[in-house]
């Protein structure tokens, strides 16, 4: 078994001893320009065209990330890059969601405990107690129920917050009400007081979060984007900051990464920045996965984190 490995910034050295120790029938390599030598399954962030283009023998391509957009969109320029039949995986999990849950859980209590106002307060030398928001009203809906989702759902489902989420279609998580389709966005928006974005990036979902959408929220809600910077119309969300129909936002995802210097997120009082950190690839759980995938697909199953490359996720 053949196993080539792409990653323009992961330590290569690092994913081939790991797959080796839970692979050693198999024979790991970094892919180099050039490599046409047969493989099995390929490992890959952003391939090279060359590196995939032609391998039809090929069982399996693992994306090392939970977004595949950067492959997608290589495919619609150069759709022979995936041979016809070669299933295309995601890493659904693999320690992802617990990193999700807790920059939301955070993220939210603080809005919740009005953390965020007692810090400016702060910066002015003021000492004043502010009134506390009602936890039944401080509605959470969530953009997208997948597994990542869902995993955020239920950590602040335990914190007695009234949980909803929306998805392209339905879903049934426990203790959270679901709206789906086009035709029930509305329905979820209004009411929400806190919108997590963890949609996939499709063409669907492009620019998604725009001046319409957030003005359906309640006044002076909160955003928090933990997916990809392209569902968000950012003018839109400054405009709706600067009229007070959004009170503050955290984002951790933007439409042009490293963002700017000159942008005005950076000096906006009411904005949090991460640097697209809210969840990164632990090397040990991808391989752990990857790894029993790999196996299952030679048992003749097909492992989860199947993409639908015509749905984009």
């Amino acid at each position: 078994m053949d196993i080539i490995f792409y990653h323009p910034t992961f330590d290569a050295t690092t994913w081939i001893n790991g797959l080796q120790q839970r692979l050693p029938q198999a024979t790991v390599r970094k892919w180099l320009p050039g490599d046409n030598s047969p493989a099995d399954y390929a490992l890959v962030r952003t391939p090279p065209l060359a590196m995939l283009q032609g391998r039809s023998a090929l069982k399996g391509v693992f994306a090392l990330g939970a977004g595949v957009d950067d492959i997608l969109s290589q495919l619609k320029q150069h759709p022979e890059m995936l041979p016809p039949g070669v299933p295309l995986f995601r890493l659904e999990d693999t320690g992802m969601g617990r990193q999700m849950q807790e920059y939301a859980v955070y993220t939210v209590l603080g809005w919740f405990r009005r953390f965020d106002d007692y810090n400016l307060q702060k910066q002015q030398a003021l000492w004043q107690w502010l009134e506390n928001y009602h936890r039944d009203h401080f509605t959470v809906g969530i953009l997208g129920a997948g597994v990542l989702g869902s995993s955020v759902a239920q950590s602040l489902k335990v914190w007695g917050f009234p949980i909803r989420c929306w998805s392209r279609s339905a879903k049934q998580i426990e203790g959270v009400t679901s709206y789906h389709g086009a035709d029930q966005l509305s329905d979820f928006l209004h009411g929400t007081q806190v919108l997590i974005n963890l949609l996939p990036n499709t063409p669907q979902t492009v620019g998604i979060i725009n001046r319409q959408l957030l003005s359906q929220l309640n006044h002076g809600a909160f955003v928090l984007n933990l997916a990809r910077g392209a569902h968000l119309v950012e003018e839109d969300l400054l405009a709706a900051l600067d009229a007070g129909e959004i009170k503050a936002a955290a984002l951790d995802v933007f439409a042009t990464e490293p963002l700017a210097e000159q942008s005005p997120f950076w000096s906006h009082p009411r904005v949090t920045i991460t640097p697209h950190n809210a969840a990164v690839t632990l090397p040990d759980e991808a391989m752990d996965y990857i790894a029993k995938s790999i196996l299952q697909r030679e048992a003749g199953a097909m492992p989860e984190g199947q993409v639908d490359i015509t749905r984009g996720y």
